[in-house]
């Protein structure tokens, strides 16, 4: 039977999932087999494991730094925002359906024997469960029936750290004020408190140490800095989301209102000359090197938007001058010719809508969702990045469209990596196309495809060579890069806790 430890925040954004990881990566280290957990989870970056299961990508980094197989027991429900009042409920890896908030606020009882069935079967298989809550446990209008921060603590009997923000200010409020919220009972689950991204010098802090202290009654554990490490997240107040900067090459990634796995775009960070920008705004596109249209959880309203605020016109312009473009998945359809849900199966009141009309595809929306793994290669590729044709790939798919296309296929999927008991030799048969490619404009339906041994490299190569400069970054394979930004994040974390008292309340021998 396993113990466990929950991190809860006295807001979004203050770190939780990163702290997490640092604990799981720590506990590693010290020879514990640990695994991640959070009940709900509200985020548009997924992952599909190894199963054909659906899972946030907070607790997929979790377990990577955990050094586990992700697993979408590790968080059993997933919320993925579709409106701004409604979102595709996930659970237990699999779709639900769409609920308006107020319709799931209802039913969310329901789901908490799912909740318990996937705590359980980590709980059988892990010394130690790192639990993550959501938002604050504070939120008195939503207390009622919670399922993710205290009351998931009371189900699974949790002690918990309480991580605040001190970067964004109000940390003394913010910490304080969270623990004279609760109720008794939950204030005495709360074992330490976190002052979380400080910047400076510490000892200048002893004094707030010591106000934190006496006006919560609980113990500071910990005053971690500000890092610089370079880890997956997926909140929508991330500071890449954020980032104006541009740099030799110049990657501009379209900030869709729904947008989804922006995660896809982590590997181009690795590269110190290269920038990778978020834009919603056509004043802010200037002369990219490469423009990227993500994945979206609404791609017919987010299609209608780039049309509506002029950033549909700009980038047929920079295609025009032949500024490679490439979707993916959403942003895939995107570029096609056209885009049918007559289904309504992403909540948008329009059925039909002509698309970008960069590539030759047409996408029509269906009611089951289709979510694998797979490896393959992309075939003849044209334009600047012909160089990939042949560059073995894998990735995951995730989406409701089918695609029809009018030409080859640009990847050729040679192995169905997922298992959910399906035929694989029909779903190889009978899948949509995985990509195409006109010129200087791609497409593909595969997330994670650029993470994948050369591929990334030989993008950021062509690039340079475009602009008549040479390359010289080193060639870090992905899975090295995110492992040293782990010991980095663990290293600094270790350094600013008390390790020996967060044990104490692993073991359940603090007061």
């Amino acid at each position: 039977m396993a113990k466990s430890i929950m991190i809860q925040g006295t807001m979004s954004n203050v770190g939780k999932s990163i702290f997490a990881a640092a604990l799981c990566r720590i506990l590693k280290q010290d020879g514990c087999k640990v695994a991640p957990f959070k009940s709900q989870n509200m985020a548009l970056n997924s992952y599909i494991t190894k199963n054909g299961l659906e899972m946030g990508r907070a607790q997929v980094m979790q377990a990577e730094a955990a050094g586990v197989e992700p697993e979408a027991f590790m968080n059993p429900i997933l919320l993925k925002p579709t409106t701004d009042i409604g979102s595709q409920v996930i659970v237990g890896g699999k779709v639900f359906g769409n609920m308006k908030a107020m319709e799931y606020f209802r039913h969310k009882k329901e789901f908490i024997p799912e909740v318990l069935k996937a705590y359980e079967t980590l709980d059988r298989e892990y010394d130690i469960i790192v639990i993550e809550g959501a938002g604050s446990p504070a939120e008195l209008n939503l207390k009622q029936d919670d399922i993710v921060n205290m009351g998931l603590a009371k189900m699974v009997n949790a002690p918990v750290i309480l991580v605040g923000d001190i970067d964004r200010g109000g940390v003394f409020a913010q910490l304080i004020g969270t623990v004279k919220l609760l109720e008794n009972e939950e204030r005495e689950r709360i074992k330490g408190l976190v002052v979380n991204k400080f910047r400076g010098d510490r000892a200048l802090f002893q004094d707030g140490v010591r106000i934190l202290e006496e006006k919560s009654g609980k113990k500071v554990v910990g005053v971690v800095p500000y890092m610089d490490v370079d880890l997956e997240d997926e909140d929508s107040l991330s500071s890449k989301l954020q980032n104006e900067e541009k740099k030799m090459i110049d990657i501009v990634v379209i900030r869709l209102p729904k947008l989804s796995n922006y995660t896809d775009f982590d590997v181009f960070r690795q590269y110190s000359g290269v920038s990778v920008r978020y834009v919603s705004d056509v004043s802010k596109l200037k002369e990219p090197d490469l423009i990227i249209i993500p994945g979206t959880k609404n791609t017919i309203a987010d299609c209608l938007w780039l049309r509506a605020n002029g950033l549909e016109a700009a980038i047929k312009k920079c295609a025009a001058r032949d500024i490679p473009v490439f979707g993916i998945c959403g942003g895939y359809q995107i570029l096609g010719m056209s885009i049918e849900d007559s289904h309504h199966c992403e909540g948008s009141s329009a059925q039909e809508v002509r698309g970008m009309e960069l590539l030759p595809i047409r996408t029509v929306f269906e009611e089951e969702k289709r979510q694998t793994r797979v490896r393959g290669n992309f075939k003849k590729v044209e334009g600047i990045f012909a160089e990939l044709s042949g560059k073995e790939i894998t990735g995951y798919e995730i989406h409701m469209g089918r695609s029809v296309s009018d030409q080859e296929e640009m990847i050729e999927i040679s192995e169905i990596l997922s298992d959910r008991g399906s035929n694989h030799s029909e779903i190889a048969k009978d899948r949509c196309p995985d990509g195409c490619n006109i010129g200087n404009v791609y497409g593909s339906y595969l997330h994670g495809i650029f993470d994948h041994g050369q591929i990334a490299e030989t993008i950021v190569r062509k690039l340079y060579e475009r602009k008549g400069f040479a390359f010289d970054g080193k060639i870090v394979s992905r899975e090295e890069y995110k492992e040293r930004q782990y010991e980095k994040l663990a290293k600094i974390v270790r350094e600013n806790i008390n390790m020996e008292y967060i044990y104490e309340i692993i073991l359940g021998q603090s007061g």
